[in-house]
């Protein structure tokens, strides 16, 4: 069992690794007393439980991610895993299989969508799109 500190340190240092320190910087700076709480828990559970787990690597986790942040239509949260993806080593190709899975289990619409953003995501870190 992981006590809530161990689980904060090893969420915050996934958190930096997947999405990059100026990212995490940009949400600690913002962090307020409504949003504490709510910081404390992603880091702590989402990062520091989920994405610390061994039994999924981490590139999985990006693509499970994706198809799920596609398929609920969370648009700002997708673009940011679209670029964690890519420093978790996930290719365009393997992003653009994610997002054909998408088109069949979720719909055309959702997919769409996300092959726009990710496009723009890619073309901005000069990998194409």
């Amino acid at each position: 069992m992981t006590d809530d500190t161990t689980r904060h340190e090893r969420g915050m240092a996934v958190r930096r690794d997947v999405l990059g320190d100026a990212h995490v910087d940009r949400a600690v700076a913002n962090t307020t007393e409504f949003t504490a709480g709510f910081q404390d828990f992603i880091t702590r559970y989402a990062w520091g439980e989920l994405w610390t787990g061994d039994g999924v690597p981490r590139p999985t986790r990006s693509c499970l991610t994706l198809a799920i942040l596609a398929a609920t239509g969370c648009e700002e949260e997708f673009a940011m895993h679209v670029r964690a993806a890519r420093r978790n080593g996930v290719s365009q190709a393997e992003i653009r299989e994610v997002l054909m899975h998408v088109a069949i289990y979720a719909g055309v619409p959702k997919a769409n969508r996300a092959f726009a953003l990710a496009r723009d995501v890619l073309a901005a870190e000069g990998s194409g799109g």
